[in-house]
């Protein structure tokens, strides 16, 4: 049996399935439901609006080293932030301007912001930043008190 499809402004048009947006929504929702029942207080948090950028904490002896993917943006585009012992992350990467029809878009643009809690507290006066080749690594030292010391055995 063939059912009739109506041309020119039907529902099929208007409710064509954009794969790229979908899966941009459902990042989002899973984005948000890890932070409302997150275990780990926000460690390496996703957010709900705008994109998160991979990024890895690495531990060491005397300091928290944080790398953040950001291709395609300079140090004005970023913002890096400590609250107590959460570091943020944030900024833009804006669209560019484009003169031809864009057929296929798999970039992120627009607002971006990766939280991170550290597990112990930091010396918040040597916090070090830079970017290169599209890397944002930051370098949080550790306390002092938090840092591990070798006791001798008498």
């Amino acid at each position: 049996m063939a059912l009739p499809i109506r041309r020119g402004g039907s529902v099929l048009e208007s409710t064509r399935l954009d794969p790229f947006r979908e899966m941009s929504r459902l990042s989002n929702q899973f984005g948000r439901l890890l932070d409302e029942w997150s275990p780990f207080d926000g460690f390496g948090s996703l957010t709900g609006d705008g994109f998160t950028p991979l990024a890895d904490v690495e531990e060491t002896d005397d300091a928290f080293v944080i790398e953040a993917e950001l291709p395609g943006l300079s140090r004005e585009d970023i913002n890096v932030d400590l609250t107590g012992r959460r570091l943020t992350i944030s900024g833009e990467r804006k669209e560019r301007e484009r003169t031809g029809v864009l057929r296929t878009q798999t970039r992120v643009s627009g607002h971006f912001r990766y939280e991170v809690t550290l597990p112990s507290d930091v010396a918040a006066d040597g916090i070090e930043a830079s970017l290169d080749s599209g890397v944002l690594s930051v370098r949080v030292p550790k306390s002092p008190g938090q840092q591990p010391r070798h006791i001798e055995v008498k």
